[in-house]
């Protein structure tokens, strides 16, 4: 560990006196402070808190993580091409542990890197927040600045699936073509058994039970909040398509009666309602009038979602950096791992590859979807075919699976919508991001510095 902890110093000293670790700090500190002076808000809590959070925080791991990995790239490729490297390894101190150092070593840096924007964003919040009106401070206290948890209506997807093989079986028996593509006519009728769980006729009502779980024991006296999304095919004249709510059940808990509501189509809405209103259950039970002319679509994915207050903002805050340290492990040592083979400007071109290629996913989501890279005709729902996507399909399915193990942990939009971000969440972040991607990464750029021959590969250059 000793050893270890030696060439991290010698990481930290290079990045002193090359003055990388002011630079750095400048240009976040910069963001920090100027960024929300150039951006005006709408004067909303929500809306502040975007720019505050959402605008700052990105831009805090977008550059942290360019420098994570040109610094993880140059510092071991250049130890190589330079021949510094071969004086360590001469010494008694194992390859294993140069890789190891200067990932501890960049580790620490990107960590006070971290601690010195995150905190000032959060004074900065803090500051900004008292110039707010009295009403949007309640808002923000409330609403955004917390933690809260979230609840949804449980699966249908086992009743979708049985629902969608017993009336293909039946289709296929009726109309024999149809077997010719099974897949296009199974999702047709799967989107139809869908639709029959989603939309809510004029004049009728939707149902929701959401199942709070053990929170409901804790959300007595509580107001909970709804968080609501519909479509429509029809517009309105008016743009905005009446609501009325009615949660509670008789004799068994509180009721209270929402609306009319004029809620605007393919957006999200929040409201607050009362608390106790949930029963001896745990289970919140509540419906959807719809007095319009129009029917109305409420997606099962994210179409109702019930939040409730877990914790404060600050806790919550931590955890949120502490995903993004997570992720900037990862790219570390995807850059020491590049470097471990390639040299230096060779090791930041794959790494910033890599970078692009988990940016680009909904490029990939789509190829995926339509099963090739060939041309797909959007108006008759067909597409071409390529030899290639009997290999590059597959791959494709792989990245997507990597990068959504990676991307599935969102703290910037979780801390900007006041959503709760778990010491579950963050443990899981750690196992996924920094043990299984990161450790892989590790062990290939170990096992590969410790079989390169090093001054072969400077006598190459």
């Amino acid at each position: 560990m000793q050893r270890v902890l030696a060439i991290a110093l010698l990481t930290w000293k290079a990045a002193l006196r090359f003055r990388l670790f002011l630079v750095i700090s400048s240009l976040l500190l910069a963001t920090v402070v100027l960024l929300p002076m150039l951006i005006k808000d709408d004067g909303t809590a929500r809306g502040f808190t975007q720019i505050l959070l959402t605008y700052t925080l990105g831009i805090i791991a977008t550059l942290l993580g360019l420098s994570t990995l040109w610094l993880a790239c140059g510092t071991l490729a250049r130890d190589i091409e330079e021949c510094q490297i071969q004086m360590i390894a001469t010494k008694p101190v194992a390859r294993w542990q140069i890789w190891v150092g200067k990932w501890v070593g960049l580790m620490t840096l990107n960590a006070a890197l971290l601690v010195i924007s995150g905190s000032s964003v959060y004074l900065l919040l803090q500051w900004r927040a008292t110039r707010l009106p009295a009403a949007e401070q309640a808002i923000l206290r409330n609403e955004v600045l917390v933690s809260r948890g979230s609840a949804r209506e449980r699966s249908f997807d086992k009743e979708i699936n049985e629902q969608t093989e017993k009336l293909l079986i039946e289709r296929v028996q009726k109309y024999p073509a149809d077997r010719v593509d099974m897949v296009e006519v199974r999702k047709q009728i799967r989107e139809q058994v869908k639709a029959e769980l989603q939309v809510v006729p004029p004049g009728a009502f939707r149902p929701w039970e959401i199942n709070l779980g053990a929170a409901a024991a804790h959300l007595k006296d509580q107001p909970l909040y709804v968080r609501v999304k519909f479509n429509s095919a029809q517009k309105s004249v008016s743009g905005t398509f009446d609501a009325l709510w009615q949660f509670g059940l008789p004799q068994k808990t509180q009721m209270y009666r929402a609306g009319p509501m004029s809620l605007a189509p393919d957006t999200f809405h929040e409201f607050q309602i009362p608390p106790n209103l949930i029963d001896e259950n745990g289970v919140l039970t509540f419906a959807f009038i719809n007095s319009n002319d129009a029917t109305l679509l409420f997606p099962l994915e994210d179409g109702m979602e019930i939040l409730y207050r877990e914790g404060g903002f600050l806790m919550n805050y931590v955890r949120g950096l502490g995903i993004i340290f997570c992720w900037m492990a990862l790219l570390c040592a995807i850059g020491l791992a590049s470097a471990s083979l390639l040299s230096f400007p060779v090791a930041a071109f794959f790494s910033l590859s890599l970078l692009a290629i988990s940016l680009s996913t909904g490029t990939i989501s789509n190829a995926v979807t339509q099963g090739t890279i060939a041309d797909y005709d959007s108006e008759k729902g067909t597409s071409g075919s390529s030899p290639a996507d009997v290999i590059v399909i597959p791959m494709f399915k792989a990245t997507l699976k990597l990068v959504n193990m990676v991307k599935e942990f969102s703290p910037v939009e979780a801390l900007s919508t006041g959503r709760s971000i778990t010491w579950g969440d963050l443990g899981r972040a750690f196992a996924q991001i920094v043990l299984g991607m990161g450790g892989t990464f590790a062990l290939g750029g170990i096992l590969i510095l410790n079989r390169r021959e090093l001054a072969t590969a400077q006598g190459n250059q």
